[in-house]
């Protein structure tokens, strides 16, 4: 499936679900306003298969998934990126980031920042994670481990520029404001089981597809701030950020993949007309 190309246009974007679970309606609206975005642009749009989280990943979602855009009418340039066949592509930048002292291995349990968070406040509200406290980075001076075979083995967060407030446009909400070091803290960019973290990877893929927007829920904003010093780091463009609004079941609970009564799955079962699901929006 080809989507109509501008040669003029030097618009990018892309989709980038996460094969996790069943897509739901809220992913249904995020995407269709990327295609429309592009299409508007007369750009190029990627499909990007967010599927590093190998724990949860299964081969059924990954199926319903491409199942469920194309049943939405999207269309995107082949081939389809797997994050998981781009391993060789997210180290070189990890060696980067130790190169320049970004970054700095996490040896504490889950245990340890658990008990930490008791009184440390959370970036995102209380079901986000609780700052990084300072008191658990070593010094700036410290000598970094070499990334051998066991560094790449090790969990490596990236040192937030306390104090800085860092900004950007958002396509639909505005300017959005946030300080390093008190919205959010130090945050992992390479996991011990010799992955990327998603701020990482999705930095990278957006640098080195040339992604000039990214679209994407709301819940992604802080990510922004995070994946914006990592391009920084790097030396990558900036590119722009339109965050749609989520959406809610009856109760206003924002729409989550255990939602199965509204996965896009589901609503194909029950012959759903896309078309005018689409309408709705």
């Amino acid at each position: 499936m080809k989507a109509v190309v501008n040669p003029v246009s030097s618009y990018i974007g892309r989709l980038a679900p996460s094969p996790t679970g069943y897509l739901h309606l809220g992913h249904a609206r995020t995407f269709w306003t990327a295609q429309q975005r592009a299409r508007a642009a007369g750009g190029r749009l990627f499909l990007r298969n967010d599927d590093l989280d190998s724990a949860r990943v299964r081969p059924e979602f990954v199926e319903a998934m491409i199942e469920d855009l194309r049943w939405l009418g999207l269309a995107w340039e082949e081939p389809i990126v797997s994050q998981s066949q781009r391993l060789d592509r997210y180290r070189p930048a990890l060696v980067r980031l130790h190169a320049l002292g970004a970054i700095f291995p996490c040896h504490r349990t889950r245990r340890e920042l658990a008990e930490a968070s008791v009184s440390a406040p959370h970036e995102g509200g209380e079901n986000d994670e609780p700052l990084y406290p300072p008191a658990f980075r070593p010094a700036p001076d410290a000598p970094l481990p070499p990334l051998d075979t066991a560094g790449f083995a090790t969990n490596w967060r990236f040192r937030v520029p306390d104090g800085e407030t860092l900004s950007f446009a958002d396509g639909h909400s505005g300017r959005q404001v946030a300080v390093a070091g008190l919205d959010f803290g130090d945050f992992l960019v390479w996991r011990k089981d010799g992955v990327p973290s998603y701020q990482l990877a999705c930095a990278v893929d957006d640098a080195e597809l040339g992604v000039t927007e990214v679209v994407r829920g709301a819940d992604l904003i802080k990510s922004t701030f995070r994946q914006l010093l990592l391009l920084r780091a790097l030396g990558h463009r900036e590119p722009s950020y339109f965050h749609c609004p989520l959406v809610c079941d009856d109760q206003g609970t924002r729409l989550a993949k255990r939602h199965d009564a509204l996965a896009l799955r589901a609503l194909r079962q029950q012959g759903v007309n896309p078309i005018a699901l689409l309408a709705g929006f």
